[in-house]
């Protein structure tokens, strides 16, 4: 007996805590009922095998089945053995009550775990009954080796059997239909090694006809790599009609119990593949956004200081390029960066979304990379962009402007000019010193027609002086010259004054000295003086430049010059006049016979000058005519670029404006399934891009607007700028409203929600969005809950509204309601759940080291946790051991336990 608990103290690698009701067997054990020989003797070495294949556990074993069992010692060892349990002591002695005793106590242990034991009693095993024992052995091997089998919640026998089918399914001439002649051939062993195992078997080599050689090589590799004895022999199962099907089914749950553990593992591993791709796809995501919003705020960042620089041109043709340049930025530079900036907020919904599906915490991006950021980065950039094309516009004015006023500076620059060239030499003259009467008379008259003539140009003078001015208060970018010119043009005018001034002191102290006065000439000089005057300023008038932006302003200058064409019959008498002067002087010369010197000595004008004036004021007056009515064509087609332009801006803004307005009924109307709205979107993003030629169109319009120089359009309240951004709103709501319905899509088949919940949600949802704007206030939200039935109080409405309002926005968008509504109900994989099935791996160890990761994962999955994992800083772990815990935990956003 003392051997006996000494044979007892043994290691066993798990206890039993369930008790199940055990089935019956199919089959009882009748008293009356002899084996067949055969089966007496398949069972005999198959059972023996199994017992010592447990009681070797405990060093011993057992030689013959029914003699090695009478006296109930080792019955109790192999009971001890195979449940983890221990029995009662068994009793001392070696009498025949003694053994019946120790017998039922290993009986009443069976019939404890709920096994009912059918004509088995202990004195039948004590007597060394064959069948008897060989009924017992098989009850334990039932009771301890297959109850607990289970396949689709199967059990047993049904649950083996079925295990087998799945496992030999795919290998040829293999058709597992029960536990007897199914395994005769052997084929159906080595494909079971062979699914486990396929380095153990060389299943292609294997043939149909050869049963003896398939099962001894089945058994051979059984009990050499698998550890299970051989149980059975070839030559009984092949020369069987029938082999003994208890026999068969001990041997195949040897095979079910040591594949199971490697089955747990792959199912350990599977698990935590799944979970580990899904954290894989999110840190691409992740990466990609963080990618696309650095070179998106990047590029926003080098394009600020473009669009800030103010430097001015000097030149029209350097600002029109800058004009150019600013285009080309806003039809081909920006729209990819819209898009990209579009395509970003996509990104990041579709994130957050599977984040939250997967349980896994909310993604936040880097400092500066929040969708809120760019958005701001984006509205910055667009206030500078609208400040740039405004400074450019005003810029383009303004040289405008300063060119056609350096024009006229520089035109009546020259005619003025070109009036004082010799008058300092001539005012500073000493001829009236040695000159006649007459010719005293005649230069005194002579310098009083220049002192009128003198004063006439006054106003010239104070022109040149006002536009150069002008010039100055333009900042224009060669006002030296221009100061410099003007500055000559005053002093030299200063200067003619003064000469003036003397030469009249002169001839006033001498014309005392002359009597006679050829009224004729000084009448001829004083009419001709104004007359040639009113020339020069009529021929300065016809050919003045001048610029106008609208067919009222080319109007006024056309009725201004028909006001002067209506002066030209009284301007014609004029010269009549003054020409009867002179041939008046004529006539009165030829009757006295008077000589004349041929030059009036009151003025330099010749009758010839004031012919060749006349006739050249006649000669501009038509050229004047061509150029208004050339500035009439080109102002009646600027008006048509306008028209043109507004006829097409007040379509296509309504239209925008309408295809917002339909986008936000569908996102907030119920219109059969998700996938009907999803058509219904993409058939109106489809037409939204068809329509974008329309839009290509007006843009051309608009860049011949400018190209002309049109800066206003009192025909529609439409501009450019405004086309543009309700565009990019329209694609931007779209695509939104697209990636929203993905989301529901996603949400829908992930929690396993039907077209009919997700409707009923929907309905809810619009019966309380009173704004329909897709979005309800706390107060509506609240009625809603009730409406379906929760009973809410402050502190539960509150932590509610922590899940479904997160960042505070005082709304609740429909994603977060359905969110809410199928959070509790998901099945989602947990941090518990991974950290289990990293434990199968592990061998239920704390730790676990890198060569069982790379044994049981894929190489990329297996590398993905080495380089996450931290190092196991437990006493009980070897060099080089992780801590799948923290990792299991981190992977869900969860505070180590």
């Amino acid at each position: 007996m003392m051997a006996v608990e000494t044979q007892a103290q043994y290691s066993t690698s798990y206890m039993m805590n369930e008790e199940h009701q055990y089935m019956t067997p199919e089959d009882e054990w009748d008293r009356d009922l002899l084996l067949d020989p055969a089966w007496e003797k398949q069972q005999r070495k198959t059972f023996t095998a199994w017992c010592n294949s447990h009681l070797r556990k405990a060093g011993t074993q057992i030689e013959n089945i029914e003699d090695d069992f009478r006296n109930g010692l080792k019955l109790m060892l192999l009971l001890e053995v195979i449940s983890g349990e221990r029995l009662p002591k068994p009793d001392k002695g070696k009498m025949r009550f003694h053994k019946i005793a120790n017998v039922n106590k290993a009986l009443d242990f069976i019939c404890s775990k709920g096994v009912k034991l059918v004509s088995i009693g202990a004195e039948e095993i004590v007597d060394g009954n064959t069948k008897m024992t060989l009924g017992m052995i098989w009850t334990i091997i039932l009771r301890f080796a297959i109850q607990d089998i289970s396949v689709e919640e199967t059990s047993a026998k049904e649950g083996l059997l079925l295990w087998c089918q799945r496992k030999t399914a795919p290998y040829r001439n293999v058709n597992v239909q029960n536990f007897h002649i199914s395994w005769k051939d052997g084929l159906a062993l080595c494909a079971l090694i062979h699914r486990h195992r396929p380095d153990l078997i060389d299943y292609s080599k294997l043939k149909k006809d050869d049963p003896i050689g398939n099962l001894n090589t089945a058994f051979e590799v059984a009990e050499k790599y698998l550890d299970i004895p051989k149980m059975l022999d070839a030559e009984d199962i092949v020369n069987t009609p029938k082999p003994d099907e208890k026999a068969i089914m001990t041997y195949v749950s040897c095979f079910y119990h040591a594949f199971a553990g490697a089955e747990q593992a792959e199912t350990a591993a599977n698990r935590i593949c799944k979970v580990l791709a899904v954290n894989q796809e999110n840190e691409k995501l992740m990466e990609e956004y963080e990618k696309l919003a650095s070179e998106l705020l990047e590029w926003i960042r080098k394009t600020i200081p473009w669009l800030e620089n103010r430097t001015a041109e000097h030149h029209m043709r350097a600002m029109q390029q800058k004009l150019e340049d600013f285009r080309d930025y806003r039809r081909i530079h920006k729209p990819p960066r819209v898009q990209e900036k579009c395509q970003l907020e996509i990104n990041f919904n579709t994130l957050q979304t599977k984040l939250r599906l997967s349980n896994r915490p909310a993604f936040m991006p880097s400092e500066g990379k929040m969708v809120s950021d760019i958005a701001n980065a984006w509205k910055g950039l667009e206030q500078v962009e609208k400040g740039y094309e405004e400074w450019l516009l005003t810029e383009i004015r303004r040289l405008e402007r300063l060119d056609h006023l350096a024009e006229k500076f520089k035109q009546k620059c020259s005619l003025h000019q070109s009036w004082t060239s010799g008058k300092e030499e001539l005012l500073s003259m000493k001829d009236y010193e040695s000159a006649s009467l007459m010719e005293i008379r005649a230069l005194m008259r002579k310098h009083e027609a220049f002192e009128s003539d003198l004063a006439a140009h006054q106003d010239r003078v104070e022109q040149i002086a006002a536009i150069a001015q002008e010039l100055n208060e333009l900042d224009y970018h060669d006002a030296s010259s221009v100061n410099t010119r003007c500055q000559g043009i005053c002093d030299q005018w200063d200067n003619l004054g003064t000469l003036t001034q003397k030469r009249r002191d002169s001839l006033e102290r001498v014309e005392k000295l002359w009597e006679t006065i050829d009224q004729l000439y000084l009448e001829f000089a004083k009419r001709a003086a104004p007359f040639n005057n009113w020339m020069d300023g009529a021929m300065e008038d016809l050919q003045d430049m001048f610029i106008v932006h609208s067919t009222e302003e080319i109007h006024s200058l056309i009725t201004a010059h028909d006001q002067f064409k209506a002066t030209l019959p009284e301007a014609d008498k004029e010269r009549m006049a003054t020409m009867g002067i002179q041939s008046e002087i004529v006539k009165i010369a030829q009757t006295y016979g008077i000589k004349l010197s041929g030059v009036n000595p009151y003025t330099n004008l010749s009758p010839q000058d004031i012919t060749n004036k006349w006739e050249t004021v006649k000669h501009l007056v038509p050229l004047r005519d061509q150029m208004l009515q050339e500035e009439v064509a080109r102002q009646q087609a600027n008006e048509r670029l306008r028209r043109q332009f507004a006829a097409q801006a007040n379509i296509i803004g309504p239209w925008i404006q309408t295809k917002m307005e339909e986008i936000g009924h569908v996102s907030v109307d119920i219109a059969g399934s998700l996938e009907e709205q999803m058509n219904s979107l993409k058939q109106y993003e489809q037409n939204i891009i068809n329509y974008k030629c329309n839009i290509d169109k007006l843009e051309g319009d608009h860049q011949l607007s400018q190209e002309s120089l049109i800066f206003d359009n009192k025909h529609t309240n439409y501009t450019m700028e405004h086309i543009r951004v309700g565009w990019e709103q329209l694609l931007t709501t779209i695509a939104r409203t697209i990636n929203e319905v993905e989301n529901q899509i996603l949400t829908r088949d992930a929690k396993g929600i039907s077209q009919e919940q997700l409707n009923e949600f929907r309905a809810s949802f619009n019966h309380f969005d009173r704004k329909r704007n897709g979005m309800m206030d706390p107060d509506d939200f609240r009625a809603c809950l009730i409406s379906m039935g929760y009973d809410l109080g402050e502190v539960e409405f509150a932590r509610i509204m922590t899940l479904v309002d997160s960042n505070n926005t005082g709304v609740v968008t429909f994603q977060a309601f359905i969110d809410f509504m199928t959070r509790e109900t998901a099945e989602t994989d947990t941090a518990d759940q991974v950290m289990a099935s990293f434990k199968i791996l592990a061998s239920d160890k704390s730790y676990i080291t890198v060569d069982e990761l790379r044994r049981e994962l894929p190489p990329e999955q297996a590398e993905y946790c080495i380089s996450r994992m931290t190092r196991y800083i437990g006493a009980d772990g070897p060099a080089g051991a992780l801590d799948y815990i923290s990792f299991s935990s981190a992977l869900y956003g969860e505070s180590d336990l």
